[in-house]
């Protein structure tokens, strides 16, 4: 059996699934809760990591700011996500329908006046976690 090669497209591929797969249960949990639920962040972070290194990256630096980059994402698209179900509920309209008619100003908008420093704490932690749990 020939060794392993390493292949970042894998590893990455699986760090964009969860990324997407994550931020949707980051907007269920924020649904049930009426909350931001935001230290799903950090629950984002490990399993970004987790995922960089079952995919094969190895480690340092790298897979270190892919881990980054791959919490962030699901940061951006879970508060994209929570800012659409709420504009999208007052009307009438389902989450996935008012993702793709909320402008990025109004997004942004939501997203600042949602978010209190408490929460800006935990998506903090959550790059954090990154960072450290992905090197």
């Amino acid at each position: 059996m020939p060794p392993f090669r390493f292949r970042p497209s894998t590893a990455l591929a699986l760090a964009l699934a969860g990324s997407i797969g994550i931020a949707a249960a980051w907007i269920l949990v924020a649904q049930a809760t009426r909350g931001q639920g935001s230290w799903m962040a950090v629950v984002a972070a490990l399993d970004a990591a987790l995922l960089l290194r079952m995919g094969g990256f190895r480690p340092g630096v790298a897979r270190a700011a892919c881990g980054v980059l791959a919490t962030a994402l699901a940061i951006a698209l879970a508060n994209w996500g929570i800012a659409a179900n709420e504009v999208g509920r007052m009307l009438g309209l389902a989450p996935w329908a008012s993702m793709g008619k909320l402008g990025v100003e109004h997004a942004w908008l939501l997203v600042r006046l949602a978010n209190d420093a408490i929460d800006l704490a935990w998506l903090a932690a959550g790059l954090v976690v990154a960072a450290v749990c992905s090197r």
